[in-house]
């Protein structure tokens, strides 16, 4: 029974970024409002503070000067009146002072003078500190002879205070609320002399001191408007470059954000990419350790890309790869994780899996969505997917394992049979550390020279004499032994190789080629396999233009073995290389005819020398009816378009005497020769046939 992955509404298989942390942005205007603000309160107490001190000094100073002055004035006009009474009042009791004839006489006069003044209360204090005379009779007889004002001016010094009163006894009548400023100021006979008695003077300044509070504001007000019209202005200013800066911090955040975007998704199909891939297989598998959960990991590989890419175009490839994404991302729930890997090469990250037969229901319909047939263009292509299934914390409890695992099962599911899924086995680990193994020998192999060519004759059919020889890629592997290229080639395709292999082929040939025609088989033609890969580059030809004159080889006796898979799929790029080995003097072969991609029409448009009927229909063709129809008929075809035909792989003389019958124009198999390295080879066309060297075979009996 299959169980059904539901589906969770939103977009399945787009994992989102890690949330970041909000941060408040800085706001100028905010900041610059605020210190403004206090700093224009500070600045106007500070001023009230300032100005009220400072007026108030003044009023002190001015006033104590005009009490001096007043005190001067009076002590030059009646002190000589009174000085006798304030000298010789020392010791004098109240009543005493009271009862003396002067006191009338002095009130009447400082009333006098003082009238019309803001002067409210005098006292006449002898040297002794004693109170001889005030406006206010209840103070005389008092002793201030400790008073700090007294006492300063005793030295000759005028000394100044403001006070407070809420009440205040005037001889003019009761003041109430009443600011004063009161002055003890010496008085002397003579400006050298001594101080005589001390003045106490008090003045009236609450008109003044309103005054000066109501000048005090307005000068506060006044700046209060300054300010604010500069707070304003400039407030504009720091409010515009405020939106400047919060427009760049947008500006750059949504930079970041691009660029964190770049990071970690490809930038065709939007998925996320392999950078972003470990970091969530990482999460994963974390997750599932700490609550015991079962996960999977999918490695997706899409089958006939490169065909389509190749053929196509990039262009196509991508509105391709873009396709495919949105058919897996729609098979997915909302809790898998889709990635690309890069070329065509997928992963899925299920973090949660019941059992793993989900995860092989997921695979087929993925596999099912991906084969639709997809419209590019005017063409309507089909490609299909492979998938390896890794399941954890059984195959891997590390992300690097897991992927490992994941990879050797979608490889062994390649292998062994494409637009399927396979899940991981111990063996297949086993099988990914072998074929590492396989690589690195054959890059040293390469490089120490382990490579060789071995030469299988082809004879005349009819005369059995030698015509031409196959070269036959062997590799003498100091620990494997003679190893067939059944086993390597696919690995040096894979690893690309092929290409420098392919090339070293073609020149040791060429140059053996030369070297039997300097000893005298100049007739002598040699065959060389082309790989895909080298027959699809661009610059075969220059390549093969290059090997010929480095080697000094005759374009004539080369030739050239192709597939039928190479000229199928890419027609019109078959048919300019062909024309370009063509004009070089290059022959042509098609190996392996006569299966898979057979497409007889295709032989009217290429320029095609040999065909070499595939060994599959040889080893049967004494036996098989259909067989030998099919071979009679493929003879029969390229005798009429003038293209010589090889029956390679005879191994008996019924098989021999066949082709020889039905005018088969050569003959390749191991009823003639075993492939044998040059120098038996000579010796074998110099008709001293060799001991046959005994080498590995292929499971069909013939080499590779």
């Amino acid at each position: 029974m299959e169980i059904d992955l539901h589906r969770a509404p939103g977009a399945p298989g787009a994992p989102t970024e890690p949330s970041l942390a909000r941060i408040r942005p800085f706001r100028l205007t905010r900041y610059f409002s605020s210190a403004s603000l206090i700093g224009i309160a500070v600045v106007l107490a500070c001023l009230v503070w300032t100005y009220r001190e400072l007026t108030l000094q003044h009023l002190i100073e001015h006033e104590s000067r005009s009490n001096a002055d007043l005190t001067r004035g009076f002590s030059n006009d009646v002190w000589a009146s009174f000085r006798p009474f304030v000298l010789d009042s020392h010791g004098h009791s109240r009543e005493q002072l009271l009862a003396h004839p002067a006191q009338k006489r002095m009130r009447d006069e400082i009333q006098r003078q003082m009238t019309g003044l803001n002067i409210v209360k005098i006292k006449i204090y002898n040297t002794d500190g004693l109170t001889v005379f005030s406006t206010d009779e209840r103070q005389i007889g008092e002793d201030k002879s400790s008073n700090d004002g007294f006492r300063g001016a005793l030295a000759g010094k005028v000394t100044s205070a403001i006070t407070y009163r809420d009440k205040f006894d005037a001889f003019e009548g009761v003041l109430n609320k009443a600011n004063l400023i009161y002055s003890y100021i010496p008085v002397r006979a003579a400006p050298q002399l001594a101080p005589e008695g001390v003045f106490e003077v008090y003045s009236d300044v609450t008109s003044l001191l309103d005054r000066q509070r109501q000048a005090q504001w307005q000068v506060a007000g006044v700046v209060l408007g300054l300010l604010a019209a500069l707070y304003f202005f400039l407030h504009m200013v720091v409010r515009k470059a405020d939106a400047v800066i919060v427009g760049q911090e947008k500006e750059r955040s949504k930079r970041e954000a691009e660029i964190r975007h770049q990071a970690h998704h490809d930038a065709l199909t939007g998925l996320a990419n392999r950078t972003y891939f470990g970091e969530r297989l990482g999460e994963s598998l974390s997750h599932a350790k700490r609550y015991g959960h079962s996960g999977a990991l999918m490695f997706i590989d899409l089958d006939r890309f490169k065909i389509v890419n190749d053929s196509l175009g990039h262009n196509a490839g991508d509105m391709l790869l873009k396709i495919v994404a949105e058919r897996i991302r729609s098979c997915l729930r909302n809790t898998d994780l889709l990635f690309r890997m890069g070329g065509d090469e997928f992963t899925v990250i299920l973090p949660e899996l019941t059992t793993p037969q989900d995860a092989a229901h997921l695979a087929r319909r993925i596999i099912a969505a991906v084969s639709a047939p997809a419209a590019l263009y005017e063409h309507e292509v089909i490609v299909g997917a492979t998938i390896g299934i890794a399941v954890y914390p059984g195959d891997g409890d590390d992300a690097d394992l897991l992927v490992k695992n994941a990879d050797a099962a979608m490889y062994n599911a390649k292998n062994a049979c494409r637009g399927t899924h396979a899940f991981y086995r111990a063996t297949m680990n086993e099988h990914a550390l072998q074929r590492l193994s396989l690589e690195a020998d054959l890059h040293k192999a390469f490089r120490d020279g382990e490579f060789a060519l071995y030469y299988q004759p082809r004879l005349d059919a009819g005369t059995r004499k030698v015509v031409a020889a196959e070269a036959l890629l062997r590799w003498n592997s100091p620990t494997r032994g003679l190893v067939l290229p059944t086993e390597f080639i696919g690995v040096l395709e894979d690893t690309g190789m092929m290409q420098l292999v392919g090339e070293w082929v073609l020149r040791t040939a060429c140059t053996q080629q030369r070297r039997w025609a300097s000893e005298g088989l100049a007739t002598l033609r040699i065959s060389v396999n082309v790989s895909a890969r080298q027959f699809q580059n661009p610059n075969f030809a220059t390549t093969v233009a290059r090997v010929l004159k480095d080697t000094g080889a005759s374009p004539g006796c080369i030739e050239l073995e192709l597939t039928e898979s190479l000229l199928v799929t890419h027609p019109q790029q078959a048919l300019a290389s062909l024309q370009a080995l063509k004009a070089l003097g290059v022959r042509t072969s098609i190996d392996d005819f006569g299966i898979g991609y057979s497409a007889l029409s295709y032989l009217r448009h290429f320029s095609i020398d040999c065909l070499k009927i595939d060994r599959s229909l040889v080893s049967e063709i004494s036996t098989n009816p259909r067989d030998r129809a099919v071979a009679t008929a493929i003879i029969r075809l390229a005798e009429a378009l003038g293209i010589s035909v090889v029956a390679e792989g005879v191994e008996t003389a019924a098989q021999a005497a066949f082709f020889t019958e039905v005018k088969c124009d050569e003959l390749q198999g191991f009823l003639f020769c075993k492939p044998q390295p040059a120098e038996q080879m000579k010796a074998y066309l110099e008709g001293m046939p060799a001991e046959r060297v005994s080498e590995p075979e292929t499971a069909a009996g013939q080499p590779g």
